[in-house]
């Protein structure tokens, strides 16, 4: 049992390291930026947190619609009309 846990902590630990050396790139990344760059992502991040969501939403909230009203249109079935001879 002893392994399991031996093998688990080292799975935990490179976790973690992978982590804070992405955090770390990420900290380097701002540093180098000029302040029209930073700016330029700032809006950037800001309009795929705030905006994405909200058209991915009413997406969902118009297929939902459509989906029911097309269940309620009132048809059995599509009618298959005979070929003509």
């Amino acid at each position: 049992m002893s392994n399991f846990f031996h093998n688990t902590g080292n799975v935990v630990d490179e976790i973690t390291r992978a982590f804070t050396q992405a955090l770390r790139y990420g900290a380097r990344t701002i540093r180098r930026l000029s302040w029209p760059a930073l700016l330029g992502c700032a809006l950037v991040l800001a309009f795929i947190v705030s905006i994405l969501p909200l058209a991915l939403t009413l997406f969902a909230i118009f297929l939902l619609v459509k989906l029911a009203l097309g269940g309620c249109d009132g048809q059995r079935g599509r009618t298959v009309k005979e070929p003509l001879q």
